[in-house]
């Protein structure tokens, strides 16, 4: 298997991947406490089958079929999400004011979603306390050929001016196999203190952003001595993560689009971070 992030290989090797955990059976029955130490043991809670695999697919075909003719391959509907090769022409850049994602994201729809109560109810199982969701929930789509994904980074630096007492939901709106472009997880860093990684921020193809560790997976792996965690995704599984471990995802290379949700919640009465308390744009620099 051949594997990029941001266009950069990284070899599918044991010595640098490995398996997320699976955490579904902490679920029936629920097991709150149990769900908790794993989550700060791990750093993440990987929860196969936590949603309705048919609503996460409705949800697909809502956000594809609201794009003009051209973006999907003939032959495939909306849920299935299969890339033509082509963007069709006049379609905005991704993720400001008219383009898809961003009217997607302000839906009635979108909203429903991720206010299901399943995603609340846990948040505030693992927080030990009632939980408040941030207004920028974000949605993530690529395509093949972009060579574009997350640059290794831990979320904390995206929202540092409130509370860290906070939990991230990610969730794939469909499958999600590892060459479609998934989350990978960087093995026990969030025990690392900063300084550990903080050499490799020099190492980047975004200078001007000192947010991000580094765009180069291998690197990141072998200085840091630590394993990419991975899993291939089917719509209805969560990941869910706390804010200090690092993470990144891959480059989409199949046909089918990768389409993500990222929900936070943060304990209530914390002080939030500003710039989580409005709508996600692409261009909001946060």
């Amino acid at each position: 298997m051949n594997l990029s992030s941001n266009g950069v290989p990284i070899p599918f090797t044991p010595e640098l991947f490995g398996p997320l955990r699976p955490s579904a059976d902490l679920l029936e029955p629920r097991d709150a406490d149990a769900l908790r130490k794993r989550l700060h043991a791990d750093g993440y809670l990987y929860l196969p089958g936590l949603l309705d695999r048919a609503e996460v697919l409705r949800l697909r075909g809502r956000y594809f079929s609201l794009f003009p003719p051209g973006l999907l391959a003939p032959g495939s509907g909306p849920e299935d999400g299969v890339f033509s090769g082509r963007v069709p022409e006049g379609v905005p850049h991704y993720g400001v004011a008219g383009h898809p994602a961003y009217a997607f994201v302000r839906s009635a729809p979108f909203h429903d979603f991720v206010a299901n109560p399943v995603l609340s109810t846990l948040a505030a199982q693992l927080l030990d306390a009632k939980a408040e969701m941030l207004p920028r929930r974000i949605l993530r789509h690529f395509h093949r050929g972009t060579r574009r994904a997350s640059r290794a980074h831990v979320d904390f630096d995206y929202m540092d001016e409130g509370s860290p007492r906070v939990v991230t939901f990610w969730i794939p709106v469909g499958d999600c196999p590892t060459p479609t472009g998934p989350l990978v997880y960087l093995e026990g860093s969030h025990r690392l203190p900063p300084e550990e990684y903080a050499p490799l921020r020099d190492i980047t193809d975004r200078p001007g952003d000192r947010r991000q560790i580094c765009h180069d997976l291998e690197l990141t792996a072998r200085t840091l001595d630590r394993r990419w965690l991975y899993a291939d995704f089917a719509a209805g599984d969560v990941m869910v993560h706390l804010p200090r471990i690092i993470h990144a995802s891959l480059d989409t290379t199949t046909d089918a689009m990768r389409l993500s949700v990222d929900t936070r919640f943060i304990h209530s009465g914390d002080s939030p971070d500003p710039r989580w308390l409005r709508p996600w744009s692409a261009d909001d620099g946060a």
